[in-house]
C-alpha cells in the first residue's frame, strides 16, 4: 500500500523459541512489516487507485469493478451521513456474501462510525439485544432477514432500516420462490421507502461523498463482533482499524503471489472475522477479484470455482467435506487453487485427503480468534506445511505456550499448556466488559483459552481446550447460553450441553436433559422452544432424557464423561 505516514512496529524479541519459527519462513516473507497509519477505507482506495477497472467481485456471473464497488460505498456513505452516521456510532450489517456487503463496510467507514456485524443465523431476540446493548440506530439489512428486526424498530432504539434484496439477481423461478419466502416471513419490508425503511438503491442516488472524516487507526473500533470470546459468554469483541488492517496485510505476505492478477472465494460468511478478513479484506489488500455466493450450497460453490478458477479458498473442513461428496459424482481438477487454507476446527486427514486428490496440492491449516482478528498461525505453502498442525505465527506476532493456572510460566517444547498470543491484530477489548477484557488481555498478551504445544521448530499444534465451546460448521457455540434457553422450558430440571464429533460439521451440539421429578419432557415442543431462542447453528441436534448428570466432588459437571456418553437413559414423552 502506498501510505506516505507510517508507524514503526515492535521488533519480535530475538528469543530462541521464536527464533526457530522465523528460521521456517521463506526468503521472500518478512518477519515484520510495516503498517500504514490509515483507516481500512485505504485498503479499496488503494485498489481503485491502482486497478480501477479490475473486477472487484463477482456474484451469479456478474462483475462489479474495484471503481463501481467505491463509487456506491461513497453515495451510500452520504445518505447513512444523513440518517445519523457518523464517529462514535453504531450501523449493523445483516446481509450475506453479497456485493452489497462490501458496499456497506466501506460506507460505513467512510462515515468514521463502527460496524456492527449481525449475524443471518440470529433469531429476532438474539438481534434485539444487541442492537440494544449497542446502541445501534440504523442497519442494513436483507430484506428476507429484515423482519427479525421488526420489534427493534417499532420500540427502539432501532430508527432506520436500509433494506436490499436478492431477487432480481436471481433466474427468473428462483425470483419468484425468493419473492414468496420473503412473504411467507411476513416482512412490510418490500421494496419501497415508508418512512423508517428505505431501499438500499434509493440510497444510492445521493451524490459521492468526497469529504474525510479523522479517524485514528489505532483507537477508532471499525467492527464490533458478537461472540462467546476466550471466557464462553457472549460479548462482542472491539476490532480497530489498525486491527484488521495489520492481519490483512499479514494474510497478504504470507500468501504471496501477484498483486492484482488472482481471484479468492468469497463464500466464508463475512459477518464472522474469519470470512472478513480471510476473504474480504484480504482481497481487497491483495487487489484479488472476490467470487461471492451468498450461503454455502456444495453443488453451486463447486460450480463458481470451477467458473472462476480463484486461486485462493478460505475454508472450514465441514465445506471441503461436502465439497468431496459432491465431487465423487464425476472428474474434477482444481490444480488451478494456488492455496487453501483451512480453519476453524481441526481437519480431518480422510477429508484433507480426499480433497488433494483432485489435484490441490497447497490444503494447509491455520488458527486464529475472533479476538485476534481472527489469524494468529497458518502453515507455510509447499515442502513446510506440516498437516495436524496449526503452523507458525504471521509476521510480527508472538506466541507462548504458558502454564493453564496462572499463565506466569512459560513452558518448554513439546509440553501442553494455554497459548497466549501478541501482535498488532489482537483486539483493543471486549465492548462495555473490562473485568472480561483484563481476564483474557494481559501486558499486550491474548490468553486464547486454548491447550496447545509447540515443536522445536516452532509449530504449533492445538490438543484440547480449556473451556467446552463447540465449533460447529466453524461457529462458535457456547454450552452456558444454550442451557440457559434449555432451563426455560417446563419440567426441565438440568441441563448440560456438549459437543459431539460429526464428519460434516466438525461437531453438532448435544443436550443432556435431567427432568424435574414425574414430569415428562415433550421433544417436539423442546425443538419448537430452541428455535424460536436459539439461531440455528446453536440448536441441540441430539437430545438425550438422562437421569443424572455425571458431577465432581465441587458439583461440577463431568463433561468430558459426557461426551463419552454411557449416561442412564430415560424415556422421552411421544
Amino acid at each position: 500500500m502506498s501510505q506516505p505516514q507510517q508507524t514503526s512496529v515492535r521488533e519480535p524479541s530475538s528469543t530462541p523459541w521464536q527464533q526457530a519459527w522465523l528460521d521456517r519462513y521463506p526468503c521472500d516473507m518478512p518477519s515484520s512489516i510495516p503498517y500504514p497509519r490509515a483507516p481500512l477505507t485505504a485498503l479499496l482506495e488503494n485498489a481503485v487507485r491502482e486497478y480501477p477497472t479490475k473486477i472487484g467481485c463477482t456474484l451469479y456471473g456478474r462483475g462489479m469493478t474495484f471503481a463501481e464497488i467505491d463509487e456506491r460505498a461513497r453515495r451510500l456513505a452520504t445518505s447513512l451521513i444523513r440518517l445519523g452516521a457518523g464517529p462514535g456510532k453504531h450501523v449493523g450489517v445483516l446481509l450475506a456474501n453479497i456485493p452489497e456487503y462490501l458496499i456497506s463496510l466501506q460506507a460505513i467507514w467512510l462515515t468514521g462510525a463502527t460496524a456492527l456485524q449481525l449475524s443471518p443465523l440470529m433469531v429476532a431476540e438474539e438481534l434485539h439485544h444487541w442492537v440494544e446493548a449497542t446502541g445501534c440506530r440504523i442497519v442494513v439489512a436483507l430484506d428476507l432477514l429484515a423482519p427479525n428486526l421488526q420489534h427493534s424498530l417499532d420500540h427502539g432504539p432501532l430508527e432506520h432500516l436500509v433494506v436490499t434484496s436478492l431477487a432480481e439477481r436471481l433466474a427468473l423461478w428462483r425470483g419468484w420462490l425468493y419473492r414468496i419466502e420473503r412473504y411467507r416471513r411476513g416482512g412490510p419490508f418490500r421494496l419501497r421507502d415508508i418512512g423508517q425503511v428505505h431501499r438500499f438503491d434509493s440510497m444510492l442516488a445521493a451524490e459521492p461523498f468526497r469529504g474525510e472524516v479523522p479517524v485514528n487507526p489505532l483507537e477508532d473500533v471499525a467492527v464490533l463482533a458478537p461472540t462467546g470470546g476466550t471466557t464462553a459468554s457472549p460479548k462482542a469483541v472491539m476490532l480497530t482499524h489498525r486491527n484488521l488492517m495489520a492481519n490483512a496485510l499479514q494474510l497478504r505476505h504470507w500468501a504471496g503471489g501477484p498483486d492484482g492478477q488472482e481471484g479468492i472465494l468469497g463464500v466464508l460468511p463475512f459477518f464472522h472475522s474469519y470470512g472478513l478478513c480471510v476473504s474480504l479484506l484480504t482481497s481487497w489488500a491483495k487487489v484479488s477479484t472476490l467470487h461471492l455466493y451468498p450461503r454455502f450450497e456444495a453443488r453451486a460453490v463447486l460450480g463458481v470455482i470451477e467458473q472462476h478458477r480463484p486461486e485462493i479458498i478460505p475454508a472450514v473442513p465441514a465445506m471441503l467435506n461436502a465439497l468431496n461428496i459432491q465431487m465423487r459424482k464425476g472428474r474434477h481438477d482444481l490444480s488451478f487453487m494456488r492455496v487453501v487454507v483451512s480453519g476453524a476446527s481441526a481437519l480431518d486427514p480422510s477429508v484433507r485427503s480426499e480433497f488433494e486428490s483432485h489435484g490441490c496440492q497447497n490444503l494447509i491449516e491455520g488458527y486464529g480468534l475472533t479476538e485476534a482478528s481472527p489469524v494468529t498461525h497458518v502453515n507455510r505453502l509447499g515442502a513446510d506445511n506440516r498437516p495436524g498442525s496449526i503452523g507458525v505465527p504471521l509476521a510480527d506476532t508472538e506466541a507462548r505456550i504458558v502454564d493453564p493456572v496462572a499463565g506466569l510460566e512459560e513452558l518448554p517444547v513439546g509440553a501442553v499448556g494455554e497459548l497466549i498470543v501478541r501482535g498488532p491484530q489482537v483486539m483493543k477489548g471486549y465492548f462495555n466488559s473490562p473485568m472480561a477484557t483484563e481476564a483474557v488481555l494481559r501486558d499486550g498478551w491474548l490468553f486464547t483459552g486454548d491447550m496447545a504445544r509447540r515443536d522445536g521448530a516452532g509449530y504449533y499444534t492445538i490438543v484440547d481446550r480449556k473451556k467446552d465451546i463447540i465449533k460447529t460448521s466453524g461457529f462458535l457455540v457456547f454450552p452456558a447460553e444454550v442451557e440457559e434457553v434449555l432451563m426455560t422450558f417446563p419440567g426441565v430440571a438440568e441441563a448440560a450441553v456438549v459437543g459431539q464429533p460429526d464428519l460434516e460439521k466438525g461437531e453438532v451440539v448435544k443436550a443432556l436433559i435431567v427432568p424435574r421429578e414425574s414430569a415428562r419432557i415433550d421433544l417436539y415442543n423442546l425443538e419448537e422452544h430452541c428455535k424460536l431462542h436459539l439461531g440455528k447453528h446453536k440448536r441441540p441436534r441430539q437430545i438425550e432424557i438422562v437421569r443424572e448428570l455425571p458431577k465432581n466432588f465441587l458439583g461440577k459437571v463431568l463433561r468430558r464423561r459426557l461426551r463419552e456418553g454411557g449416561m442412564a437413559p430415560l424415556p422421552p414423552s411421544n
